[in-house]
C-alpha cells in the first residue's frame, strides 16, 4: 500500500476506533441497544469510508487537525455499519457471518438487530449537527449523507438489488445499481471531505467523479474476491452472490473483462485527481488498495 495512505491509517485509525467506542458508550444509555450497536461497530472492517473522508480532507488541507473531524468521519461509519446489519437480515441476504463473527441478528435477535441498525443511522445525523462546524457546513453534510444513504442512493440500490435478484441486468443497469448501493456512501465520504475543506466547485466536481469511479472499482473488486478468495480471508461466506442469482461483474463479463474494467476505473479515477493537482496525494494513494490486492490474487 502506498506510504501516504498507510501513514494516515497508522496515525489515526487506532484513535478513531477508540473515539467510536467512547462516544457510543457515553451517549447510548440503553444497555441492550449499546451492546448491539457496538457489537457490529467493533467487529472489524477496513473503515474505508471514514478513511476516505480523512484522506480527502488531508489532501486538500495538509495542516488540518484531522482528529477534530472524527465525529464527521464517525457518522459515515455508523451509517455503513447500520447498512451491513440490515443487509445481513433474513429478509435481505440472510447471512450468518460478517467479518468472521456471527451477524447481529444471529448473535442477538432480528428485532434487536433492526433496532441497533436504526439507532446507528439516526445517531449519525446527531453527530453531523452536534459539533463545532458552522451551521452552513453542517447543513451541507446532512444533505449529502441523507441523499447518498437514502432513497436517492444506497437504499435505492439495495431495493434494485433485491427486486432484480435472479434476473440478468445489463452492464449499464449493474453500474447504476452499484453507484447507488455501494458507491453512494463512498461518494458521500469524499464529497463531505471536500465540503469540510471548503473546496471550490471545480475541485468538488472532480472529487465526486473520482469517488464514483472508486465506488464502482470497489464493487468490482468485491465481486472478484467473492469468486477468488475464501471465507476465512473474507470473514463471510464466499460464492454466495452467484449462487443467489445476484448481478455481478464477473457473472456478466467474465473474470478477465471484470479485471479489465477494474483497471480502467482505477486509471480514470487517478486522472480525475491529476486534473486538480492531487496526483501523489494521500487520496490518490488509496487507489493502490485495488492494485496490490489484485496482484496478490
Amino acid at each position: 500500500m502506498n506510504e501516504n495512505f498507510q501513514k494516515l491509517q497508522d496515525q489515526y485509525l487506532s484513535d478513531f476506533n477508540a473515539y467510536l467506542q467512547q462516544q457510543l458508550s457515553k451517549e447510548v444509555v440503553n444497555p441492550e441497544l449499546q451492546e448491539g450497536m457496538l457489537y457490529s461497530l467493533n467487529a472489524g472492517g477496513k473503515r474505508l469510508r471514514p478513511l476516505l473522508f480523512l484522506a480527502t480532507l488531508s489532501s486538500l488541507c495538509p495542516r488540518r487537525d484531522l482528529t477534530s473531524y472524527f465525529r464527521i468521519a464517525g457518522a459515515l461509519e455508523l451509517v455503513h455499519t447500520y447498512s451491513l446489519i440490515h443487509d445481513d437480515l433474513p429478509e435481505m441476504d440472510n447471512d450468518d457471518y460478517r467479518r468472521g463473527k456471527l451477524t447481529n441478528h444471529r448473535q442477538f435477535t432480528v428485532g434487536r438487530a433492526v433496532l441497533a441498525g436504526d439507532a446507528l443511522l439516526t445517531q449519525a445525523f446527531l453527530w453531523l449537527t452536534d459539533n463545532n462546524l458552522t451551521s452552513a457546513i453542517q447543513t451541507s453534510l446532512v444533505k449529502i449523507l441523507a441523499e447518498k444513504a437514502g432513497a436517492q442512493g444506497m437504499v435505492a440500490g439495495q431495493m434494485t438489488d433485491i427486486v432484480h435478484t435472479g434476473e440478468q441486468l445489463s452492464l449499464v443497469q449493474i453500474q447504476q445499481l452499484d453507484r447507488q448501493k455501494t458507491g453512494a456512501l463512498i461518494t458521500a465520504a469524499v464529497q463531505m471531505g471536500a465540503v469540510c475543506a471548503q473546496a471550490d466547485v471545480n475541485i468538488q466536481r472532480h472529487l465526486i467523479n473520482f469517488a464514483q469511479k472508486f465506488g464502482l472499482a470497489f464493487q468490482i473488486f468485491d465481486d472478484l474476491l467473492d469468486l477468488t478468495s475464501d471465507s476465512q480471508t473474507m470473514g463471510k461466506a464466499v460464492g454466495k452472490d452467484i449462487a443467489a442469482g445476484k448481478n455481478t461483474y464477473p457473472k456478466l463479463l467474465g473474470l478477465t473483462q471484470a479485471r479489465d474494467q477494474l483497471r480502467s476505473l482505477v486509471q480514470a479515477a487517478h486522472a480525475e485527481l491529476t486534473a486538480i493537482d492531487l496526483q501523489n496525494s494521500v487520496l490518490d494513494s488509496t487507489l493502490t488498495y485495488f492494485e496490490l490486492k489484485e496482484s496478490n490474487g
